[in-house]
């Protein structure tokens, strides 16, 4: 027979109130008797009808996560994070990935109101009328909201970024520090406010630097890894920088796979840097100079400005920017000038 709260309350001795309290997060009860209680729910295998408490309005522990594409690795190790220390705070996660698809997102606002989530932790930006309602429809509800990578807070919210003007302006000097002049850089579709900034702070490194910037080499595109290697054969078929800087570690891979189909060697021939330091970064041949973003603090942190939002510890909503670093690995070296490789870019 399936065990219930009440079940519960007599084996640990103590109220079916207490049991409650312990399950919810909610008022004072001491670190034994959460203890206690916590060992007999899982002694008996007692599992909490979170359904049941939505419909009552209590808490459900449950934080809805929306990413805009599970695929790339930064959201996927951003939302092992996010999960870990919800876990730890006694939360569970409902993952949504959106795919960047509009009637996603909608579909999934939806959803997390009617499941009477806690808090919603989003990494997408909102860019149509649908999902703007569905999102107000959660703000009236007095859900709470936290912004993750992304700077375009259109409620009030707490947001954690890491500085991503700091991050271009990081990789372009390492390029430039390498004597490279003619740097090209692959931005997604230039919808996010992570990618304007980075190249905010390309622009500004090339222009402390004395360097024209060639607008034939700022090419927008996706930001999946085929939509990096279509872009980076157009841009190869006009002219053939000597470095690449690229926004995502997912499209900086997409340039060192299509500079080998092209028959340039990474970095003799071309040097290419990324951004998020994923395992992405280590995988690649060769492996990847990037700009990390602190991935698990991040993560950790965004979980903990929700968790104090959702039992009412906040009085204001806040900023975190987190610092980003450069990571120098073997897809960077110094510019080559010798005949041959002026040769080879004559030839393509």
């Amino acid at each position: 027979m399936k065990k219930t709260i009440y079940d519960v309350a007599e084996a640990a001795g103590v109220s079916i109130s207490t049991v409650s309290r312990v399950i919810n997060h909610t008022g004072r009860i001491s670190k034994s008797t959460r203890q206690k209680v916590l060992e007999v729910m899982k002694e008996l295998d007692y599992q909490p009808n979170v359904h049941a408490s939505a419909l009552t309005g209590k808490r459900t522990n449950i934080i809805g996560l929306l990413t805009p594409d599970i695929a790339n690795p930064f959201f996927g190790e951003l939302a092992k994070s996010v999960e870990e220390r919800a876990d730890e705070l006694g939360f569970s996660i409902i993952m949504c990935s959106t795919d960047r698809n509009p009637e996603k997102e909608t579909k999934y606002f939806s959803v997390l109101r009617q499941k009477n989530v806690d808090g919603i932790i989003f990494a997408t930006g909102i860019e149509n009328k649908e999902s703007f309602a569905a999102l107000e429809d959660i703000v009236e509800k007095g859900i709470p909201l936290v912004m993750i990578s992304q700077d375009r807070a259109l409620f009030p919210m707490d947001v954690v970024v890491i500085d991503d003007v700091m991050g271009g302006y990081l990789a372009a000097k390492h390029l430039i520090s390498l004597g490279h002049q003619k740097i090209a850089c692959l931005i997604g579709d230039g919808s996010t406010t992570g990618e304007k900034d980075r190249l905010k702070g390309f622009k500004k490194a090339m222009d402390e630097a004395g360097i024209e910037i060639d607008e034939s080499l700022m090419a927008g595109t996706g930001f999946s890894l085929q939509n990096g290697k279509e872009a980076a054969a157009a841009m190869f078929a006009q002219k053939v920088p000597t470095a690449v800087f690229a926004v995502n570690d997912v499209l900086a891979c997409a340039v060192i796979q299509t500079a080998r189909e092209w028959g340039l060697k990474v970095p003799g021939d071309l040097s290419v840097i990324g951004f998020d330091n994923t395992i992405l970064a280590e995988m690649i041949d060769p492996p990847l100079t990037t700009v990390s973003q602190p991935i698990e603090e991040m993560g950790r942190r965004v979980v903990e400005l929700l968790a104090e939002d959702i039992h009412g510890k906040k009085k204001s909503k806040s900023k975190m920017i987190l610092t980003p670093e450069l990571v120098i690995r073997q897809s960077t070296a110094p510019l080559r000038i010798d005949e041959k490789i002026s040769e080879k870019r004559q030839q393509l």
